[in-house]
């Protein structure tokens, strides 16, 4: 069949930056008396967080600046988490500190329900079911503001291993700009060796100070979160930590994410001894500041090799030549002599790429020592074999010892379709490093994390469950100071007790890891999981669609993807284009051309982000026609947000801030934070579908009640 294409004004590297967000429940809110001076603006937001195994203290400091013109009399409330104790509370309102007082969750939702119905804002129902700090806010003079400080502590406990933190961050609705600066700091301590460290809603920065303690931050500037932020946390005696977080709906096949994570090395025997091959293009085009900070991180790479490392260093323009004696260990005399010939390079010439991959290569010898090939280039083949199929075909034929190829375009000119084939047939990765960014840093940050094989060659294996669809395909090997994120579905028989057991080599020995996990029944904990495991396989099918062309069955199984999970693609723009009118089979056959170009701008901004998609611990998007609660999507259609899996099916019908709407959170209340996202919505509860808008019923009957008690 052929595809029509569909053109809808949107980037083809944008669609492909589009990553995951989550709904959540939002942060200290000022809830002003009168709503029709809106909402006050949130200047700052700092959040402490210590942790000692499960005990943990949250410290937050916040200032509100009343910017409405008006003076702003209201109450402060801040969503208590599940289980949380307070233990300080203090507003600071000219030195002096207001009380506070603790709301159930029943008060709480009287004054969430009251601002809804005189506002006519549903912002608030996000909060329905959680208790809150309360307290009075006298009036805020205009231009004025107030600075809020709070301290609570609360008891974790974990869960198969696993430690649960979550911070409620959400401001999207309650801040009248974004903030100028939003930051939380993480202190972990624990007394058994700490193992998985993770967040998949915001992207840490993670210093690991020892086998026991690490330390996080997240920082951001001139934005409104619209996440909670969610920690996960592990412990494990084990010497390869393997923690297990699943989701599953008894109605679907579940989700799993399985993290392994390395010891800390403690002595230098078990930092693996490696073979690496330096490959830099010194052709005409990378004269200037390129050269330079090429040559610089090579000399850092050299400076930086283990004693055990043997190593070569090979250089090409038109020709490839070899600058040191072949792959040679590392010895004083050998590492001055290749960091002499490394500063001697200059740039000229034209790129024989598929020469120097060929010689790089055939440098590795046949052992069981992790091999690296790092591979920096800037442009084009632009003599020898040029065809990039063909050169792709060629290095991975020489490369007869399973050498990993990490490669590093540099610039626009590069072909990254060449690279990234390079690279996925390889094992290795793709690192692009855009003209305004330096090679430099890059480069010696990408080795920092490479330096230390803990484990070659890694294959996971599971009995006792029934798992698919797993992601990555083919693991990449498993570093010191790095974790692996491994996602996929399974089908659940009960609460299946599964042994995992991820094997590879460890000094050129065999060696196995086991762990049994359990995959649960029923686990709705974390709705994140979907969409993780979704863009995951969505990189997958459009990696596989840009390298090796275009197939129906891969296009419409993004197509299903994109519709249920609400990532959009380049197949998909049609999802958030509300100009589109067509109807599903037609929104099913009118995709827009998806294959990027080879080079260029675009080229190395759609493959990054691509590479980005497939790694990232955290999906995240902003496209306002998308909206997620829990693990639902929700697309914008004709000012309804409408239920992804919704199609033509009968609705019930019920006018937005009726008696029957209110009736029926009353009767669902799990429905609050779907209701939140706006005043006309089709959402799913059970099996029938609602419709939430100015047509409907104003009173449930009987009838009604039945069908929506569940």
């Amino acid at each position: 069949m052929v595809r029509p294409r569909l053109s809808v004004g949107v980037s083809f590297v944008a669609l492909l930056a589009l990553l995951l967000s989550f709904a959540a429940y939002a942060d200290g809110v000022i809830v002003p008396d009168d709503p029709s001076h809106g909402w006050l603006t949130i200047v700052y937001h700092d959040v402490t967080v210590t942790i000692r195994d499960g005990v943990v203290t949250t410290q937050i400091d916040q200032v509100f600046r009343n910017e409405t013109g008006h003076d702003v009399e209201g109450r402060y409330l801040f969503p208590l988490p599940e289980g949380a104790v307070v233990s300080a509370f203090t507003m600071l309102v000219d030195g002096e500190a207001l009380e506070a007082r603790v709301l159930e969750a029943g008060d709480a939702r009287t004054i969430y329900e009251d601002y809804v119905r005189r506002a006519i804002d549903p912002a608030l129902l996000e909060y329905v079911g959680r208790g809150a700090l309360s307290a009075r806010i006298y009036p805020i003079p205009a231009d004025e503001e107030r600075q809020i400080q709070i301290t609570y502590s609360e008891l974790l406990t974990a869960d198969g291993g696993v430690y649960r933190y979550r911070y409620p961050l959400d401001t999207e609705r309650f801040s009248a700009r974004p903030l100028e600066r939003v930051r939380i700091d993480i202190d972990i301590e624990t007394t058994s060796p700490l193992s998985a460290l993770y967040s998949p809603t915001h992207t840490l920065t993670v210093q690991r100070t020892g086998e026991f303690a690490a330390s996080c931050v997240y920082e951001d500037s001139d934005r409104l979160p619209s996440q909670d932020f969610w920690l996960y946390y592990a412990v494990s005696d084990e010497d390869l930590g393997m923690t297990l977080v699943t989701y599953n709906d008894p109605d679907d096949d579940g989700y799993f994410l399985l993290v392994v994570t390395p010891p800390a090395p403690t002595s230098s025997a078990e930092i693996l001894p490696k073979d690496i091959v330096l490959v830099l293009d010194q052709s005409g085009s990378m004269s200037g500041d390129k050269i330079e900070q090429a040559k610089e991180a090579l000399l850092f790479i050299l400076g930086n090799l283990n004693p055990s490392d043997c190593f070569a260093v090979v250089s090409f323009n038109d020709y490839a030549q070899i600058l040191t004696d072949g792959l040679t260990e590392v010895t004083a005399d050998s590492i001055a002599d290749a960091r002499a010939r490394v500063a001697g390079i200059s740039a000229g010439g034209m790129t024989n790429i598929d020469q120097a991959l060929s010689l790089s290569v055939g440098l590795f010898e046949a052992n069981e020592r992790p091999r690296f090939l790092i591979f920096l280039t800037d442009g084009e083949p632009t003599v020898g074999e040029q065809d990039p199929l063909t050169i792709a075909e060629n290095a991975l034929a020489a490369n007869e010892t399973d050498a990993r190829l990490f490669a590093f375009g540099v610039g626009y000119d590069v072909n990254t379709v060449l690279l990234d084939k390079l690279a996925l047939e390889n094992r290795g990765s793709t690192t692009y490093v855009l003209p305004d960014e330096n090679l430099e840093a890059r480069l010696s940050s990408f080795y920092r994390r490479i330096a230390s094989p803990a484990l070659a060659n890694p294959v996971l294996d599971v009995e006792g469950a029934e798992v698919f669809d797993v992601f990555p395909r083919q693991l990449s090997d498993i570093f010191y100071g790095t974790q692996l994120l491994i996602l996929g579905r399974y089908r659940a028989n009960g609460d299946d007790d599964a042994l995992m057991t991820v094997s590879g080599d460890v000094e050129s020995v065999a060696t196995a890891y086991t762990s049994i996990q359990t995959f649960a029944a029923s686990s709705l904990d974390a709705s994140f999981l979907p969409r993780l495991w979704a863009g995951r396989k969505i990189a997958y099918l459009l990696d596989q669609i840009r390298l090796y062309g275009e197939s129906e069955e891969a296009i419409d199984e993004v197509i299903a993807l994109s519709r249920r999970y609400g990532i959009i693609t380049p197949y998909t723009s049609f999802l958030v284009d509300e100009t589109a009118d067509m109807d599903a089979e037609e929104m099913a056959d009118a995709v827009m051309q998806a294959a990027s170009p080879a080079v260029g701008a675009t080229a190395v901004s759609g493959a990054s982000a691509l590479k980005t998609l497939s790694e990232a611990e955290t999906v995240q998007d902003d496209v306002e026609q998308v909206r997620i609660v829990g693990d639902r999507t929700y697309f914008l259609r004709d000012g309804t947000w409408v239920d992804a899996l919704y199609g033509e099916e009968e609705t019930i019908d019920i006018v937005v801030y009726s008696e029957a709407y209110f009736d029926l959170l009353t009767l669902r209340s799990e429905i609050g934070p779907h209701l939140a996202i706006g005043d006309h919505v089709v959402l799913r509860i059970g099996e029938r579908f609602v419709r939430i808008g100015e047509e409907g019923v104003e009173t449930l009957t009987g009838e009604l009640i039945e069908a929506l008690a569940g």
